[in-house]
């Protein structure tokens, strides 16, 4: 029998990511539950699980892997990199037309890639399969706690998350910290809002309801979680219909300037289309009753629906103000009235094993039947914005971004 051959590839993505798709466990998990399958592991000088412990579990290093038939990464692959005609399975960020990567597909198309985007690997009725988002909202939380202590120069023992152990490590830190109170909101309501309040549990942050969130005063910190209904109305309809409002979002307004006036710290964790209504304006920002002072921002969708977003930021370098009279960037922590953003946009990374770790069950519970056999639930196939080089049907509304 002839076997299928995976690739693990190391990161190429500047800066660097310490994630992996397929941990060394997780490997040897693969290959008894999937006879049909050879796995072999590019090495890497910067990954969170060291080559020896892909070793111990008797999967081979190999830099080349030509052989391969499937490549599996976490990133976007450094383009001089690819092996052409070759299946590819990472985080592509081409699907939304995004500009930076527009040269990524081109070169992708010209080397005649079979490419699967782990954002599209959806079931039948369009729910993701596989995501980091879980972990993403769990370390924007912590940063989120951690800008506070930073800018009012209090919870010093709180170290950035990439220099814990693991989030166990990092919680046990965080259940003693004394947070002065703080009303804090998340926006979402999926698993990416489900992560950042955890870390909130966590730091023993009590929840309220939206209604109290606004109209009450408290000697503790709390926090609230704006879902849609929370945060947009339709311009002339009564009530709230989300599968509407999914369906026809430039019918909707903002109501969100209400919560501007009295939350501290905003930690968005929403999935935003370019046509729903912005969260808050750079006017509304100016005003002297906007209150909120630190923004978290997991969604990281860059000076669209928060202004402030001015661009992402790094794990080595996670924080910036942004002055809301002038619009522009200036130094974290720099002045008190400033707005400090933190907008990582790798935040997983930042807890790299625990964040494989989850990746990996669910690719090898979710996905992997159907990669290494009969994709009889079309999962791969929705997914696949490429093939061999040419855009598939679902895909071609991508013919002129990849022109």
């Amino acid at each position: 029998m002839t076997k299928l051959k995976i690739g693990v590839l190391k990161e190429t993505k500047n800066p660097p990511d310490r994630r992996v798709a397929i941990t060394p466990k997780q490997g040897k998990r693969i290959l008894d539950k999937f006879p049909n399958v050879e796995i072999y592991v590019q090495p890497s000088e910067i990954r969170a699980y060291k080559d020896e412990e892909y070793l111990k579990e008797g999967l081979p290093l190999k830099e080349d892997l030509s052989n391969c038939d499937i490549l599996i990464g976490v990133k976007e692959v450094k383009m001089n990199t690819f092996i052409p005609s070759k299946k590819y399975l990472f985080f592509a960020h081409v699907a939304k037309e995004q500009p930076y990567n527009k040269s990524l597909i081109q070169k992708m198309i010209k080397d005649k890639i079979t490419l699967v985007d782990y954002e599209y690997l959806t079931d039948a009725k369009g729910i993701r399969q596989v995501a980091f988002g879980k972990w993403a909202g769990i370390v924007g939380a912590y940063n989120a706690i951690r800008a506070e202590g930073l800018k009012n120069n209090y919870l010093s023992n709180l170290k950035p998350a990439s220099d814990y152990k693991d989030k166990d490590e990092m919680y046990e830190n965080l259940k003693d910290i004394e947070l002065k109170p703080q009303k804090i909101i998340i926006t979402g309501g999926g698993r990416v809002a489900g992560g950042a309040e955890e870390t909130l549990k966590a730091a023993n942050i009590k929840q309220v309801s939206p209604s109290d969130f606004l109209s009450k005063n408290y000697d503790k910190p709390v926090y609230t979680k704006l879902e849609p209904i929370d945060y947009v109305k339709h311009k002339k309809k009564k009530g709230f219909d989300l599968a509407h409002f999914f369906q026809n979002p430039t019918e909707y307004v903002s109501i969100f300037e209400p919560y501007t006036k009295v939350a501290n710290i905003y930690i968005p964790c929403h999935f935003w289309d370019n046509k729903s209504p912005v969260f808050f304006t750079p006017e509304q920002a100016k005003k002297d009753d906007f209150n909120i002072k630190i923004i978290a921002d997991v969604s990281c969708d860059i000076a669209m629906p928060i202004p402030s977003t001015l661009r992402p930021s790094t794990i080595a370098d996670p924080y910036f103000d942004y002055n809301p009279d002038t619009k522009k960037e200036e130094s974290a922590f720099s002045d008190k009235n400033n707005i400090t953003v933190m907008a990582v946009d790798n935040l997983p990374g930042e807890l790299p094993r625990d964040a494989s770790k989850y990746f990996g069950d669910i690719l090898i519970e979710a996905v992997f039947p159907y990669l290494f056999g009969d994709d009889t639930k079309k999962i791969v196939e929705r997914a696949t914005i490429l093939k061999d080089g040419k855009l598939t049907e679902r895909y071609k509304y991508l013919k002129n971004y990849t022109a």
